[in-house]
């Protein structure tokens, strides 16, 4: 796991290599005939990385993103009036039959489908019109961590490609070395702060929602903590009833329009007397 993560500048490496042709076919396609209405199908860590994609596409494009239940598609045959929309799957496989007939079904009824899959030659790749590929080679570990981290690059690549964002692409550019960097971090004070810890709070927003899905999913099946994420803005409703002395939390507070709120958060919460680790 700590190998494949460590790997993922390389991904992203390889995505700036190779995916702009791609990328540009497919926003391309998405400009010429924009759709009103856009859906993300996947589940589990590709979830969080279709999360952070609609939040970006929402900021960016200004375009409406919903993420689409499958059984809604699958099981119920719900007659959704989908004609000219897009879909985007997300997997680290490909391989998920819900997810595939899915997104097949979707076709058939008019929706422009697009997948973003790290294994080659996959069938949800054969069951869309455009194919992404994440670039990130064959991942081992149960736990994701490299495809995880190509997905929300190549999310923030399309979104920059679809709206003609130079400055998004610029940034994306920059994105190996700052996985480099971080890779160099000493992440040993967080380590010894959770070491006997059984439950957390993960706290992020917009955006950085996302990543705190996912760093809540990855305490949960790689340390056996009880970790739930939250919105900040939800915190005051009813979570904060679980705070209390030396309860721990883990706040995402990256640059932006949400950081501000963030910050006064964890310093609430700290008075509260939890003990609060701020990324």
């Amino acid at each position: 796991m700590l190998e494949e993560a460590l790997a993922s500048c390389d991904a992203v490496e390889a995505q700036l290599q190779r995916l702009n042709p791609m990328l540009e076919e497919v926003a391309g396609r998405l400009r010429r005939q924009p759709p009103q209405v856009a859906m993300t199908i996947a589940r589990g860590s590709s979830d969080h990385a279709a999360s952070y994609f609609a939040y970006l596409a929402m900021q960016h494009v200004g375009i409406p993103v919903a993420s689409l239940p499958m059984s809604v598609v699958t099981l119920l045959q719900a007659p959704l009036k989908v004609s000219g929309q897009v879909a985007f799957g997300f997997s680290q496989s490909g391989q998920s039959p819900d997810l595939v007939n899915s997104l097949r079904l979707l076709r058939k009824r008019g929706v422009l489908s697009i997948s973003m899959v790290n294994a080659e030659d996959s069938p949800l790749e054969a069951a869309c019109e455009f194919h992404v590929p994440l670039c990130a080679g064959p991942e081992q570990s149960v736990a994701a961590t490299k495809s995880f981290i190509a997905t929300l690059s190549a999310s923030a690549q399309l979104i920059g490609h679809w709206n003609q964002d130079l400055l998004l692409l610029q940034a994306c550019q920059a994105l190996p070395d700052g996985l480099r960097e971080a890779a160099t971090q000493d992440w040993t004070p967080a380590i010894e702060a959770l070491r006997s810890s059984q439950r957390l709070i993960v706290i992020g927003r917009g955006a950085g929602f996302a990543i705190a899905q996912e760093a809540a999913l990855k305490l949960k099946e790689t340390s056996a903590i009880q970790a739930e994420a939250f919105s900040s803005a939800e915190v005051r409703h009813g979570p904060m009833a679980l705070i209390d002395e030396n309860y721990p939390l883990l706040v995402f507070a990256p640059r932006g329009a949400e950081q501000a709120g963030l910050l006064s958060l964890a310093a609430d919460m700290r008075q509260r007397g939890a003990r609060v680790l701020l990324a």
